[in-house]
C-alpha cells in the first residue's frame, strides 16, 4: 500500500530498503567533499537531504534525483576558508544558489539556448580542467601523508605511500571491473581499503569516536557575506550550471521521458538552486545531481522519484547520529589523498571531454586564445583587481572565458 500515489511517484514503506540503498551509492562523494573542505560531514548529510527534499517538491516530485556535495566548488572553498574563514565562504556559496536561481528564470523566459550561447563548452570546458589542475597538489601531498597545502607532516612518507597507493588501486580496479552496485561505489570501496590498511598500521585513533555522543545536532553553521569570498566562489557556478542540464538529459535518457520540457529544466535548475543556498545558509556545500543515483537508477530499473525521497529521509537521520561523523573524521589524509589523485584528474578529463564531443576545432585563432588564456590565467597565480573587485585563479579563469567568448569576433569562415 503507497503512503502517497501520484502517477510516477509513489511513496511506499516497502521501499525503504531500496531509496536507503541510494544514500549509499552517494555517500562517498556526498561526505568526501566537507572532508577535504573542513566542513561538517554530519550538515552535508543533513542538507543534501533537505536539499533533495526540497528539489522534490520545486520539480513536483516528477524527476528520480538526489542532490549531493559538488566536487566543482572544492578548490574555491580551501582557498576562501583559508583567506577569509568558514562564515565568509559560506555566504559565497549561499550566493551560487542565487546565481542558479536567476539563471533559472533566464531559461524559463529565454529557453536554453541562450545560455549555450553565453556558456558554450569551449568556455565550460577549460574551466573544469582548471578545477582539477588546480586541485592536483593538494591530492599529491595529502597522498604523501601531508596536509593539503604541504607545510605539515602528518604521518611518514612510506607508510603514507602505501595507505594512498592501496586506496588508489581499490577505487581504480572498483571502477573499470566492478560488476552491478559495486561498480556504483568505487570510492567507498577504496576509502574502506585504505582505512583497513590504516588501521593494520595502528594510525587510526578512534578517542574521538569513543567520546562522541550517539545523538547529537550537527554543527550547523550561520554565513557571513563577504564581496571578496563571493568573487573566489561565484565564477565556478558557470560549469555546474551547464552539467545540470547535462544531467537533466542523462536521466531522461534513463527513464524515457522529457524532464527538459516537463516539469522543465527552470524548475530543475530552481530546485538545485533554493537547496544549495539553504545548504549555505545552515553550513553546507554547495549541491548538485549526482551521476551515481543516475547510474543506480540505471541498473535496477526502478523510476519512482520516491526513492529519492527515502534516500533524503536517511540522510537527514543519519546527519543526527554524532559517531557517524566523529568516525568519518578518524580517516587519515593518505586514504584520501590517494583517491584523490584519481578525482582530481578526473574532473581534469571531464573538462578536455566536453572539449572533444564538441567537435570544435581547438587550433582555430577564437578557439585557442580562449581556451590558452583560461587555462594559463587559472594556473598560473595571475591576479587582477579593479573598482574593490579582486580575481584570481578559478574566479579569474571563468570571467576571462565568459567575456572572451561575448567579445571577441567569430572565425571567418574559411573559403
Amino acid at each position: 500500500m503507497a503512503l502517497v500515489n501520484n502517477g510516477d511517484y509513489q511513496l511506499r514503506l516497502r521501499d525503504v530498503p531500496v531509496g536507503a540503498q541510494m544514500l549509499f551509492v552517494a555517500f562517498g562523494a556526498l561526505v568526501l567533499v566537507p572532508l577535504l573542505t573542513g566542513l561538517d560531514p554530519n550538515v552535508a548529510l543533513f542538507t543534501a537531504g533537505l536539499g533533495t527534499l526540497i528539489y522534490q517538491v520545486l520539480t513536483k516530485f516528477q524527476i528520480p534525483i538526489f542532490l549531493g556535495s559538488s566536487f566543482a566548488f572544492i578548490a574555491p572553498v580551501m582557498l576562501s576558508v583559508q583567506r577569509h574563514g568558514t562564515a565568509a565562504t559560506l555566504g559565497g556559496l549561499a550566493s551560487v544558489g542565487i546565481m542558479y536561481v536567476l539563471f533559472a528564470l533566464l531559461i524559463k523566459a529565454k529557453g536554453t539556448s541562450f545560455l549555450l550561447r553565453i556558456l558554450p563548452h569551449v568556455v565550460t570546458g577549460p574551466v573544469i580542467m582548471v578545477i582539477g589542475l588546480i586541485l592536483a597538489p593538494v591530492g599529491v601531498y595529502m597522498a604523501m601523508g601531508k596536509t593539503g597545502d604541504g607545510a605539515k607532516v602528518l604521518y611518514p612518507e612510506n607508510q603514507a605511500m602505501i595507505i594512498s597507493m592501496i586506496s588508489l588501486a581499490v577505487t581504480v580496479l572498483i571502477a573499470i571491473k566492478g560488476r552491478g552496485m559495486l561498480k556504483l561505489i568505487p570510492i567507498v570501496c577504496g576509502i574502506v581499503a585504505g582505512y583497513a590498511t590504516s588501521l593494520v598500521m595502528g594510525i587510526v585513533d578512534f578517542a574521538p569516536v569513543a567520546a562522541a555522543p550517539w545523538f547529537k545536532m550537527p554543527n550547523f553553521v550561520a554565513p557571513a557575506f563577504s564581496f571578496d569570498a563571493i568573487m573566489i566562489i561565484l565564477p565556478v557556478a558557470i560549469a555546474p550550471i551547464i552539467e545540470h542540464i547535462g544531467s537533466i538529459l542523462a536521466i531522461g535518457s534513463v527513464t524515457g521521458k522529457n524532464y527538459i520540457d516537463k516539469p522543465g529544466v527552470h524548475r530543475s535548475l530552481m530546485g538545485d538552486g533554493v537547496a544549495t543556498t539553504l545548504a549555505g545558509f545552515l553550513g553546507g556545500p554547495p549541491l548538485t545531481t549526482y551521476a551515481e543515483v543516475t547510474g543506480a537508477v540505471s541498473l535496477i530499473k526502478i523510476y519512482n522519484p520516491a526513492l529519492m525521497t527515502w534516500a533524503a529521509l536517511t540522510g537527514i537521520a543519519l546527519a543526527f547520529v554524532g559517531k557517524l561523523g566523529a568516525l568519518l573524521q578518524t580517516i587519515p589524509a593518505p586514504v584520501m589523498g590517494g583517491i584523490m589523485l584519481l578525482l582530481f584528474g578526473a574532473i581534469m578529463v571531464v573538462g578536455l571531454n566536453s572539449l572533444v564531443q564538441d567537435g570544435q576545432d581547438l587550433m582555430k585563432p577564437r578557439n585557442m586564445v580562449i581556451v590558452a588564456l583560461i587555462v594559463v590565467l587559472g594556473m598560473g597565480k595571475m591576479s587582477f583587481s579593479f573598482w574593490g573587485i579582486h580575481l584570481e585563479g578559478i574566479g579569474l579563469a571563468g570571467v576571462a572565458g565568459v567575456v572572451l567568448n561575448l567579445l571577441l569576433p567569430q572565425d571567418r569562415a574559411e573559403g
